[in-house]
């Protein structure tokens, strides 16, 4: 049976492919596909953003499809940058320029800035959106640090850890990651209906 994981982006792809090895399924992202158009992201929660980037995806290739949103929640940004966490920096922006922003708007306040990574899962097979939500908290650091991940993973210290995600081992980082628990979720969901 195929899926279709509705994104492009290589580091994403990679951690979600992992969470569904040994299955039944295989997994196909968007590079894929010749010519999809590209779903505008312009609702005001994750969950909008998720289940509409899955329907559109499946009214294009007409096979399920798995999609998520996600992004940084940081508490004293009052839940900035939140659904435009990807862009925060401006469209088109890099993975540094969304980080230096994060730490000029952080540069006031006192420590520690309490975040928390946020995903929305779903699986839509053109009949109903099955969700799953997970998160991890955490604070912002103030100086990048580690290689690994991508996005706002250099800055962000998971709660009961002192190494950033980007310094921990992709492994490690699947099992305590929001995208790691919603995705764990979605599948013991899609289990249970009998999907996979």
């Amino acid at each position: 049976m195929e899926i279709v994981f509705a994104t492009s982006n290589k580091g994403k792809f990679k951690e979600v492919n992992k969470l569904f090895e040994n299955s039944k399924i295989i997994i196909k992202s968007l590079s894929d596909f010749d010519s999809i158009a590209e779903v505008i992201e312009d609702k005001d929660t994750f969950e909008g953003n998720a289940q509409k980037k899955a329907k559109e995806i499946f009214e294009q290739v007409k096979i399920p499809v798995i999609a998520d949103d996600s992004g940084l929640v940081v508490e004293h940004l009052n839940g900035e940058p939140g659904v435009y966490s990807a862009r925060y920096a401006g469209e088109n922006c890099s993975y540094a320029d969304n980080n230096k922003k994060l730490l000029s708007e952080l540069s006031g306040f006192e420590k520690p800035n309490k975040a928390k990574f946020v995903c929305w899962a779903v699986y839509y097979d053109g009949n109903e959106f099955i969700n799953a939500q997970g998160e991890v908290n955490g604070e912002i650091t103030e100086q990048l640090s580690g290689t690994g991940g991508f996005g706002y993973d250099p800055l962000f210290i998971p709660d009961g850890y002192s190494k950033t995600m980007a310094e921990i081992s992709p492994e490690e980082k699947n099992q305590i990651s929001h995208r790691g628990k919603a995705f764990r979720e979605l599948k013991a969901k899609l289990i249970q209906k009998g999907v996979l």
